[in-house]
């Protein structure tokens, strides 16, 4: 994770109601905050930016996507991730976001 800023909390693993019912954790509103300040100019198409994000020993490249709804972004969280780490609906988790 170097030469990227990084982020550590603690967040609630949810799952979105539509098509496909992805799960997700959120990002805090002041980290969101930070992030979009720093860094909304390197943002990708649908607000997305690259990112690394680790959850026990899980590691993997991936991408937040910034939600103009909950004014945060939105980490997706895959299926292997969730079953490799025993991850729950409603469980906060210990997360870590480079970006």
């Amino acid at each position: 994770m170097t030469g990227k800023i990084r982020y550590e909390f603690k967040a609630i693993l949810w799952q979105h109601t539509g098509a496909g019912g992805w799960h997700f954790i959120s990002l805090p509103e002041t980290t969101s905050t930070e992030i979009r300040t720093l860094l909304k100019s390197s943002e990708e198409g649908w607000g997305r930016l690259k990112a690394t994000a680790k959850i026990g020993n899980a590691k993997w490249e991936t991408a937040i996507w910034f939600d103009t709804k909950k004014n945060t972004y939105l980490l997706p969280i895959k299926a292997t991730i969730r079953s490799k780490e025993n991850l729950l609906l409603g469980a906060e988790i210990a997360v870590i976001v480079s970006v």
